[in-house]
C-alpha cells in the first residue's frame, strides 16, 4: 500500500512539473509573468546612430518584450532585441545617455552594459 501512495505522489509531481515546463517554453511561464503580449514596434523618423548593449537576465520571449517596451518608452530611441544572443541594438534620433537606458532596464529587472 505504501508503494502505491509513493507512486501516486511521484506521478502527480511529474504531471505538474511537465505542465509547468510546457507553459514555460510557450512563453506562458511564471518566470516573467506569462506571455501573449507583443510590444508595439517604434519607428524613428531619422536614425542618427546605433549602439549595442549586452543585456543579462533575459530568459524567454516575455523578457525580450519587457526589455523592448522599457527602452521604446524612452523618447528618441528604439530597441531591437536578440534573445538568443542576449543583445539589444538601440537606434537613436538624438543623443541619450547610456545611463538612462541602463537605469530603465534595471527598473524592470535586467542588467545591461554598452558593448
Amino acid at each position: 500500500m505504501e508503494n502505491v501512495i509513493i507512486v501516486l505522489v511521484i506521478a502527480v509531481l511529474a504531471f505538474f512539473g511537465i505542465r509547468e515546463t510546457v507553459k514555460h517554453f510557450k512563453g506562458q511561464g511564471e518566470c516573467c509573468g506569462g506571455g501573449g503580449y507583443t510590444p508595439k514596434k517604434k519607428k524613428l523618423k531619422n536614425v542618427a546612430f546605433q549602439k549595442s548593449f549586452k543585456v543579462d537576465g533575459m530568459k524567454c520571449e516575455n523578457c525580450k518584450n519587457r526589455v523592448m517596451e522599457a527602452v521604446n518608452d524612452i523618447d528618441h530611441v528604439s530597441a531591437k532585441v536578440d534573445l538568443k544572443k542576449g543583445m539589444m541594438t538601440v537606434s537613436y534620433e538624438e543623443d541619450v545617455a547610456d545611463e538612462v537606458i541602463i537605469a530603465k532596464l534595471k527598473r524592470v529587472g535586467y542588467d545591461a552594459a554598452v558593448i
